[in-house]
């Protein structure tokens, strides 16, 4: 048994295509999916969807969002996806090290409009590192 996945973004289809497991970072942790899981629908955090295809481990970093699970076929809808492949690492890690540094000079400000958008950077740098390994 398989499980039919699709992950859609606003400006592409990032996967289409079946998936023996899923595993998908929702806003109250990670969830497994299997073949014959019952129907759910769940926010998405941003995060890092992991989806096994032949065996073999792939990973998405998705920027949050929604998934629809209903019967074998499961529909993730997000607001935006890489495949961890495509990632370059050594920029990735530059970018996470760059947000990272914004969000420390910000610690301990008032909580700020700039603040919440540095921390955000920061989740999507982190998300984007964590698929490419």
């Amino acid at each position: 048994m398989s499980l039919t996945l699709r992950v859609l973004a606003p400006d592409q289809s990032v996967f289409d295509g079946t998936a023996e497991e899923v595993i998908l970072p929702s806003t109250t942790g990670l969830i497994g999916i299997l073949p014959g899981h019952i129907s759910l629908v769940t926010a998405l955090d941003i995060g890092v969807m992991r989806v096994r295809t032949n065996g073999d481990w792939n990973s998405i970093a998705l920027m949050g969002g929604f998934a629809e699970v209903e019967a074998d076929d499961v529909t993730v809808l997000v607001n935006g996806a890489e495949l961890g492949k495509s990632i370059d690492a050594t920029t990735a890690e530059a970018e996470l090290e760059q947000a990272k540094a914004k969000v420390n000079q910000m610690e301990g400000q008032e909580p700020s409009t700039e603040k919440i958008k540095a921390q955000q950077n920061f989740n999507r740098a982190r998300a984007r590192v964590q698929a490419t390994k």
